[in-house]
């Protein structure tokens, strides 16, 4: 097919837009993607199953109290915004009412297609909003879904080292796979591909950060196409750029998810309350289509998807979108700065530093970024100078949060900044004084909101995913690995001593519960022992403990008694991020900061012992970022 002005053909039950290139069918009103014609072949979405189960947008929401009901978003009326031949833009509606309540969320939502003159694909988005007065509801779940035809598509493609020929859906059926510990995670006993036995599917295996996800999708070798899901900005996305999402997964199915609790829990669910007005634009997003000639390596189809990736993001914001809500560059506004780092027991200059992460979001505490789950959110990274540069900002107010990889905490920038625009605020230069109150007198680990420098065991020989046996930043994405931890400590807990242990080596990157022989489950408690010359009876002692992730869990922290009771800290029960199990290596972040009474220590050698008392699962963990000992300067 060659590019020609667009076309859309307005039938009773279907809308069909065609460029020349492609040819985008839509159900009436619905707004449902019942098919894709593309390169020769007559539909790119999986046929055989219902029309309004191929390509999607769905929510999960509920009325407070009651439970979640997944909701395909069907519109109820469809109307043609523009129609050129440079471009289509159509609409599918739905309106809350009345006589709906409890039975659909209380939203308008709008859904939009959008299809340009020789482009090889096309751009949806949409805007939900809740009308002052209207009822009270959460939201979990926001997405875009698609279900590509098993019989074509079985190369996935999610990074440059992530991709490989997936499990059939089929393989996931009774009599080809083995149900582990939860529904998503199966081992493949008979399947279709042979050289996939004994290998573990999971979809969370292939989740990533919002920051790295920008393009994946999967390939068909015959004929050689290319179906990619392509996300140029991350601003209508929650809970900032290290927050984890799904990307694609065996279906073949690919997902855009603009709003979800994984990996956060409830922390991430916006809860509307007291009829609150309020509006959202959720992408666009692009769905690009592309093909060789040379079926026998499907990366090239990736690396020419990347390149359009790249495109797509260089053009962000888009110019195109006809809806009002979504506003063009001319409309926004920007930020920049210098961030320096002030801790005068390191350097007695304000340090220049690299790769801080500095964005803008809803006014809140400091940190509040990470938990946000309303507004927009415009994040950068700061150059070798600590110079950053927030562009294309949506007008309206913002705080300015910060955290720097070396340093604990997070920074606030103390006054409210209003952006307007066309307009450029220059915020000179930013100090940013990390939490300390002494020298340091040990730590272990490296703050940086993960724990990926700590042991993370080889799995299970028999549940693996052959995947990531070759990829050391990903070992810990196999299944299993927390019933590794009993395997390697049978006869105690973990015990570490300071200038002696190797955290990269010794320190178990999740602190999870002991598995007996019985099926049941046992706190742990964790010790860490430390010597210390002398004891200031009159100065200040600080243990920093940040966290990575925390599931269903309590952190008890006792120095030199282990039967003290109460503790000397605790956190209370904290976290439902679901990191482990879900194979990500850090969930939301949490740093505690414990004054220690000089009483607690001794002269000589102390231990602090680190308990975790909850064990109703195995999948109740915490992962640590970073722990740190302060001290007097004469300790």
């Amino acid at each position: 097919m060659s590019a020609t002005g667009v076309r859309v053909n307005v039938q009773d039950q279907y809308v069909i837009i065609d460029n020349g290139i492609l040819q985008l069918t839509l159900s009436n009103p619905d707004g449902i993607v019942t098919g894709v014609r593309y390169n020769g072949l007559d539909n790119l979405m999986e046929v055989v199953n219902k029309e309004d189960n191929r390509g999607y947008w769905d929510l999960v929401w509920n009325a407070p109290g009651a439970s979640g009901a997944f909701d395909v978003i069907k519109g109820m009326d469809f109307r043609i915004i523009l129609q050129s031949e440079e471009q289509v833009e159509v609409s599918f509606t739905r309106t809350w009412a009345p006589s709906l309540k409890g039975k659909l969320v209380p939203l308008k939502i709008d859904k939009r297609f959008v299809v340009l003159r020789g482009s090889s694909g096309f751009y949806t988005y949409a805007t939900f909003e809740h009308l002052q007065g209207w009822p009270d509801f959460d939201i979990d779940e926001i997405r875009v879904t698609f279900k590509l035809r098993k019989d074509k598509f079985h190369y996935m493609a999610i990074s440059d080292t992530r991709q490989r020929v997936m499990p059939m859906p089929d393989d996931r059926l009774p009599g080809r796979c083995q149900q582990l510990a939860y529904p998503e995670a199966v081992l493949l006993t008979n399947p279709i591909n042979p050289e996939l036995k004994g290998e573990v599917d999971d979809k969370y295996q292939y989740s990533n950060e919002n920051q790295d996800i920008r393009v994946h999708g999967w390939i068909s070798f015959d004929p050689p196409i290319g179906f990619w899901q392509i996300t140029p900005s991350d601003e209508f996305r929650t809970g900032g750029p290290m927050k984890q999402n799904l990307t694609s997964h065996v279906g073949p199915t690919t997902l855009t998810v603009f709003l979800s609790a994984h990996y956060s829990g409830e922390d991430l669910i916006p809860k509307f309350r007291n009829g609150e007005y309020w509006k959202k634009v959720f992408g666009p997003v692009f769905i690009y289509l592309n093909s060789a000639s040379d079926r026998r390596d499907p990366k090239m189809l990736w690396e020419d998807a990347k390149m359009r990736m790249l495109r797509e993001v260089e053009t962000w914001p888009y110019n195109f979108p006809i809806s009002e809500d979504f506003q063009k560059s001319w409309q926004r506004g920007s930020v920049s700065g210098k961030l320096l780092v002030r801790d005068r027991y390191i350097d007695g200059e304000d340090m220049q530093v690299n790769g801080a992460y500095v964005g803008l979001a809803l006014p809140g505490e400091a940190g509040s970024w990470q938990r946000e789950c309303k507004g927009y959110q415009f994040w950068t990274r700061a150059n070798a100078n600590g110079i950053f540069t927030i562009r294309n900002v949506r007008t309206g107010d913002y705080n300015l949060y910060a955290w720097v990889p070396g340093f604990i905490g997070d920074y606030k920038y103390d006054a409210t900044i209003k952006i307007t625009s066309g307009k450029n605020i220059d915020l000179g230069d930013l100090i940013y004084e990390p939490p300390r109150d002494g020298v340091t007198l040990w730590e272990i680990g490296i703050p940086d909101r993960s724990a990926a420098e700590f042991y993370i065991p080889d799995p299970d020989p028999r549940y693996v995913n052959r995947l990531y046996v070759n990829l050391p930043a990903d070992r810990f994405r196999q299944y299993g690995l927390w019933d590794r931890y009993a395997e390697l400590h049978p006869d105690g807990d973990l015990v570490y001593t300071i200038g002696k242990n190797d955290y990269k080596k010794d320190w178990f990157f999740a602190q999870v519960t002991r598995k007996t022989k019985q099926n049941s489950y046992q706190p742990t408690t964790w010790q860490i022992k430390f010597h210390l010359d002398s004891i200031n009876q009159t100065g200040n002692y600080k243990l920093r403990v940040a966290l990575a992730s925390a599931t269903l869990s309590e952190l008890q922290v006792r120095f030199n008694d282990l039967k003290a009771n109460p503790a000397h800290f605790t956190t209370r029960l904290i976290g439902r991020d679901n990191s482990i199990v879900r194979h990500g290596i850090h969930g939301l972040y949490w740093l505690y900061n414990i004054d220690i009474q000089s009483a607690w220590l001794v002269q000589g050698d102390n231990t602090i012992f680190l308990t975790q008392p909850r064990n109703q699962s195995a999948f109740q963990e915490i992962m640590y970022d970073y722990i740190r000992m302060e001290g007097p300067s004469n300790s």
